[in-house]
């Protein structure tokens, strides 16, 4: 395993753990407050990094891109579902 895979993993799991309370939160109170312009081109990038960090053989990293990228795809799905109205 290489040392940048560790550290790429950790800040993503900081990322990913930061996101958690604006998920349940949108959840909870049954709001989308992301804004689409914020939450489509982050998961989207996201995606994209994942698919990198498995061509470098960064698997570790790119498990924690997936996680990161799929919490952005939910917010920008609470958005989309709760402001229908």
């Amino acid at each position: 395993m290489m040392w940048q895979d560790m550290v790429l993993m950790v800040v993503s799991i900081v990322f990913s753990v930061a996101l958690f309370p604006q998920v349940y939160y949108g959840f909870k109170e049954k709001k989308g407050e992301i804004k689409y312009f914020t939450s489509i081109p982050t998961f989207i990038g996201l995606y994209v990094i994942c698919g990198v960090y498995f061509s470098l053989g960064l698997f570790f990293s790119a498990v924690m891109a997936i996680m990161t990228g799929t919490l952005w795809f939910i917010l920008f799905i609470q958005r989309w579902r709760y402001n229908k109205s």
